[in-house]
């Protein structure tokens, strides 16, 4: 566990995992499209201002990380939007196009660039940062939702083509993380529900059976121990860290 790339990593879950994995003792190197976020990371960790939907920009981190490191063992593909918040029919292409391409293809870029380190070193584990939306699917999030069930369609193909070499894949979903961004998704689905965002955050909660949001440090611990002798021979594994979702659209 000696070097770990995290994209979306400055901030939010991304930066709990970095956090995590830091005390864990591993080198960081951080990706992520907010410089401002960049900055206020420690300044033991590398940092790439990276776009994970423009190939360009991918190709280029990968470079950097090539010259900096030679080398990589995790691979953390986390970097996600939320997207729209709409009935499917309210849902506009671009905006349907905007959300894959960071949910996606963000995933299958990073992980492209990184298998031929891990192929060539016969070791490596990647994590992809999927949803409990992308196992049970969510109403008025349609793009949001195919996006992260086909995260777990590309963790499932990496873990067979990699495993030969070595390389693992997995796929962590979360449920609703406390923080920033699922408090915009609140504020939004409440918009397009009628409803206030102490109502919607009651039935995000009550949809669980610990009653309660996830913490990002959750998601961190889950993500580190994937990558642990412990965890050896668990590839291809879809983890839910989200207090076990039993009704994934709760009526408050």
């Amino acid at each position: 566990m000696s070097r770990v790339l995290i994209t979306a990593g400055a901030s939010g879950v991304g930066r709990a995992l970095a956090e995590g994995f830091a005390q864990a003792g591993a080198e960081i190197w951080v990706a992520d499209v907010d410089e401002d976020a960049l900055a206020r990371c420690p300044s033991g960790w590398q940092r790439s201002v990276t776009d994970v939907s423009d190939e360009v920009s991918v190709r280029a981190l990968f470079e950097d990380l090539n010259a900096g490191w030679g080398s990589l063992d995790v691979l953390c593909a986390n970097a996600g939007i939320a997207g729209p918040t709409a009935p499917v029919e309210d849902v506009q292409l671009a905006d349907w196009h905007s959300c894959l391409a960071v949910n996606l293809d963000g995933a299958f870029l990073c992980a492209k660039y990184a298998a031929p380190f891990m192929k060539r070193q016969g070791a490596g584990a990647i994590i992809l940062t999927s949803s409990t939306a992308g196992q049970y699917g969510y109403p008025n999030r349609a793009p949001y939702a195919a996006a992260k069930w086909a995260v777990i369609g590309l963790m499932k193909t990496l873990a067979m083509e990699l495993g030969p070499y070595g390389v693992r894949a997995n796929a962590i979903c979360p449920g609703a993380v406390e923080g920033e961004r699922m408090e915009g998704v609140l504020e939004r689905e409440a918009a397009a529900k009628g409803m206030t965002r102490d109502a919607v955050y009651a039935g995000y909660a009550s949809g669980t059976a610990m009653g309660r949001f996830v913490e990002a440090r959750d998601v961190a611990a889950m993500a580190v121990f994937l990558c642990t002798d412990a965890a050896r021979l668990v590839s291809g594994q879809v983890i839910a860290v989200d207090g076990f979702t039993v009704n994934p659209d709760p009526k408050p």
